[in-house]
This record gives C-alpha cells, structure tokens and sequence, in this order.
C-alpha cells in the first residue's frame, strides 16, 4: 500500500460541532468499507476551511473512488515519498 496526503477544500469545516464532525467521519467510513481492503483513512487534520487526510491505497484510483463515494472532495492527492521526523537528524 502507498501513503498518500488528501488536500479536501471543505469551507466551514474547523467550524463544525463534534457531532458534525461525527458524522463526516461516519460517512468516510461507509465509503471506505465499499472499498476494503483497498483504501485506509489513517488520520485527518482539520483546518479552517480544509482537511489533510493521510490515507493507505493501492494506487491513486481508489482514493479517487473514495472521494466519489463519499462525496468529499480530493482536490490534490499527493504520494508519500518518504517520512521524516525528529529522531531522523539523529
């Protein structure tokens, strides 16, 4: 599977009650479950008027089917090339 960065352009999403936000992420995952094995939704983080989802898929295809799915947008989809972070610099 590949690693994959979600740039969804959603206005109002950091405004949305938990409850909402529930509800979005249960939306995700009727869509995702259509799709299983071949798409994961690991985690998302929310901005004022946009997600950045990270995502395991097969390929670039079946994120595109989960955003037609669920009716979220995946305005850019981005392949993970590598992952840093503090322990890297050693």
């Amino acid at each position: 599977m590949k690693k994959y960065v979600i740039e969804r352009e959603l206005p109002g999403v950091g405004a949305m009650s938990p409850g909402e936000l529930k509800g979005a992420a249960a939306t995700s995952n009727a869509a995702l479950a259509q799709l299983s094995p071949k798409v994961q939704w690991q985690q998302s983080f929310v901005t004022a008027d946009k997600t950045f989802c990270i995502y395991l898929a097969e390929s670039e295809a079946a994120v595109r089917e989960h955003a037609e799915l669920s009716g979220f947008p995946a305005n850019k989809i981005t392949e993970v090339s590598g992952i840093i972070d503090p322990s890297t610099g050693g």
